[in-house]
């Protein structure tokens, strides 16, 4: 795997069956379906993986299964934060035993932490993981907005990369400029909507959920920011923000944009919309709406 990582890296639903299980044949389509759009990396179990809310065994199963189909055509990052921390250990092992290349770790969830004790946990942390991880920042879902000073403290522990999720773009920019002479670390924005900005500014790729069902549309804006072609950038950026406007809003609840990405893989009959309890999957009146909002996105060349 090469430094720094680079490019379109969608956060991979977790297909699931009705009765919860793992959707093989969903998961074997989706990865041909990603890998087609030109992505440059897979990330398994995050936010629109539902990473937390499945059960350990669905979460190895889905990793061996998901290195054995890629097979080493892009890289595959795979999220192994816990409430636990030996839980966390334990995932990162199983990670690299059956083939993936990078860890992303977050600050454990459910305690409020101070940023002191998040650099306490990665000291005691990244000597024992055997990959190299990235640092993830998700306050929405951790508590806890890590700046440039957690950042670094990652960097001097080994970390490969910072990937963004807080929405907090200027804090972004810091980052950004703080480690431009850092050739090997990657920085990585999370919110689609910043995507070009971020990407013209020196960020090195995206995890972007809107990758999971239109990869080529994201993969295409990576590669017109890296052309500074300002006119496509221009078009592709208004196809994405119309995505987040519709598609991510069909739903009121807080996770909408999974539920609006899951149920738009649906339609498309890549894999099926169940999703990991509490979470439910959206109801056929709001999946036909998804549906309406596809239609019109392919007239537009949205692939």
């Amino acid at each position: 795997m090469k430094l720094p990582l680079k490019g379109i890296i969608p956060p991979m639903v977790t297909p699931l069956l009705e009765n919860k299980e793992l959707d093989s044949i969903g998961l074997s389509n989706l990865i041909e379906h990603l890998i087609a759009g030109g992505v440059h990396g897979i990330f398994l179990l995050g936010t629109n993986g539902e990473g937390p809310s499945l059960s350990y065994r669905i979460r190895k199963q889905l990793v061996l299964e998901a290195c054995e189909i890629i097979d080493g055509r892009v890289p595959v990052l795979v999220g192994v934060t816990d409430t636990s921390f030996e839980a966390t250990i334990e995932m990162s092992n199983y990670a690299k035993e059956v083939g993936a290349d990078v860890l992303v770790v977050a600050p454990p969830f459910y305690f409020p932490i101070s940023e002191e004790e998040m650099n306490n946990y990665l000291t005691a942390l990244a000597p024992l993981l055997p990959l190299p991880f990235l640092l993830y920042n998700i306050p929405s879902c951790t508590k806890l907005h890590l700046g440039v000073d957690s950042v670094k403290k990652a960097f001097e522990l080994g970390a490969i990369g910072f990937k963004d999720s807080s929405g907090d773009i200027e804090s972004l920019y810091e980052i950004i400029e703080a480690f431009k002479d850092k050739p090997d670390f990657s920085v990585i924005v999370g919110n689609e909507l910043f995507l070009s900005d971020t990407i013209v500014r020196g960020a090195h790729g995206a995890v972007s959920g809107g990758a999971n069902f239109s990869p080529r549309l994201f993969v295409e804006l990576y590669n017109a920011c890296l052309n500074e072609d300002h006119n496509r950038i221009q078009e592709l950026s208004a196809k994405v923000s119309e995505i987040d406007k519709t598609i991510y809003n069909v739903d009121d609840s807080p996770t909408r944009s999974i539920k609006g990405i899951k149920s738009a893989l649906a339609v498309m009959g890549i894999c099926d919309d169940y999703m990991a309890q509490p979470l439910q999957k959206l109801d056929s009146e709001k999946r036909t709406s998804v549906k309406s909002h596809l239609m019109k996105f392919k007239v537009n060349s949205i692939s």
